[in-house]
């Protein structure tokens, strides 16, 4: 049982943090940090955001896992990985949500990056890996620990991540990654092999 404990905890943080890696919220991150220069108020916002999201897709996935079989969750996780592929191909542009408010660094990070991950790969990942798990609160602690370590390299070096760190290839390796693993899923769930 203590192994199902941290295997549903540290999946879900290595699926989180590989789906924000050079996701819309990273970006929307280093916009964060370049115009209020405040790491430690982001910080709170997008922690604060993240756990409220992977709160709701934890509640969610655990509540539809009790509904379907262990094969129909397999596909379940397989598809969300496959899902996960996609959306890390997908190009993303910096976000120009919160622009001229005049909330604070805490307020706009958390008002903004919520709605940023709202329905995003992450939430999904994470929705179908606390049904896998049955478990909301690991699933829950562990993406949104993803998230935040995902985005510490932001809401430090702001725009020089950018030029600092290859973010595209990082993409395509998750992408890689999420493919490959969904497919291995897949094709267990189907008992094709």
């Amino acid at each position: 049982m203590h192994g199902e404990k941290v295997d549903a905890l540290l999946t879900t943080f290595i699926a989180a943090a590989l789906a924000e890696a050079g996701d819309r919220t990273q970006l929307f991150v280093i916009v964060l940090a370049m115009r209020f220069g405040k790491p430690v108020p982001i910080l709170a916002g997008l922690a604060l955001a993240a756990l409220a999201n992977s709160l709701l897709a934890a509640v969610g996935g655990v509540f539809v896992g009790e509904l379907i079989n262990t094969r129909a969750l397999s596909l379940l996780v397989a598809l969300a990985l496959l899902f996960a592929a996609g959306g890390s191909l997908i190009r993303r542009s910096r976000s120009r949500m919160g622009e001229g408010w005049r909330t604070g660094a805490f307020a706009t990070a958390a008002i903004c990056l919520f709605v940023l991950e709202f329905g995003d790969k992450t939430q999904f990942l994470t929705f179908a890996l606390a049904g896998r798990f049955d478990s909301v609160a690991l699933a829950a602690l562990g993406a949104t620990a993803g998230i935040v370590a995902a985005n510490i390299p932001a809401v430090i070096l702001g725009d020089r991540l950018t030029k600092l760190v290859p973010v595209q290839a990082i993409r395509y390796v998750a992408a890689a990654l999420f493919l490959v693993i969904g497919f291995i899923v897949a094709v267990q769930a189907l008992a094709l092999v």
